[in-house]
């Protein structure tokens, strides 16, 4: 999967003279958190996060008065708060380089750009999104975790195993195991008896880890202060 597939395409975008209250007016209608600055050609030279712009606000502790406060924040403009060095991909690649990147730099969101024009945005939520797909969120059946040897045929092997008892993979991806000889796979799976798959995967060599039955959606507790 490429970040052109998950990405916003033509997002809202801002100039570096974009008066401050403007930019802060847009994340709020559109519900977004971030703007890419673009210049006139739509050449990206920046990006305003919500929190630049919170930032710059005035503290409720200030001492201004409210006209001092509206003349300054309407001399404000987004190149005053604009981060410049921008991190950016292009549309062709692939997904889980861009999730790479953005935890490597901690950053929620690449700019996507064709040259140097803006043509999309991928932020967290779309690789989480994606994400709760790999691994079969919203999707009931048998959810298996797996502790399995680091070789070639593995995943080959477990799979058959499914189809031999006549069941569907709904979805499958691996993680590293803590050590360079095993992966851990967690597996979704439907039309399949729990202890029928147990036995079959210690066949196949592998550690059961976790089995449980996804019959409905996980309704995650509200706390709330009285």
């Amino acid at each position: 999967m490429l970040v052109r597939e998950r990405m916003t395409p033509n997002p809202v975008v801002v100039n570096p003279d974009t008066p401050f209250d403007e930019a802060l007016r847009l994340l709020r209608e559109r519900k977004i958190r971030r703007l890419p600055v673009v210049d006139k050609k739509n050449q990206l030279v920046g990006i305003v996060v919500e929190k630049d712009l919170l930032y710059a606000s005035p503290s409720p502790a200030t001492t201004l008065s409210i006209y001092e406060l509206n003349y300054l924040l309407s001399k404000l403009q987004v190149k005053d708060v604009m981060t410049k060095r921008v991190i950016a991909v292009g549309e062709e690649c692939p997904l889980e380089e861009a999730a790479r990147i953005m935890v490597d730099h901690k950053i929620g969101s690449l700019p996507v750009v064709r040259e140097r024009d803006v043509v999309g945005i991928i932020t967290e939520t779309d690789i989480f999104r994606v994400m709760a797909e790999a691994l079969g969120g919203r999707a009931k059946g048998l959810r298996v975790t797996l502790r399995v040897p680091e070789q070639k045929g593995e995943l080959a092997l477990l799979s058959q195993k499914v189809a031999e008892l006549g069941g569907n993979i709904l979805s499958l991806a691996t993680f590293l195991a803590g050590d360079a000889q095993h992966r851990q796979v967690t597996m979704k799976l439907a039309d399949v008896k729990r202890e029928d798959v147990i036995a079959a995967f210690e066949q196949a060599n592998a550690q059961v880890v976790d089995v449980r039955e996804v019959t409905a959606e996980y309704q995650p507790r509200l706390f709330s202060a009285r």
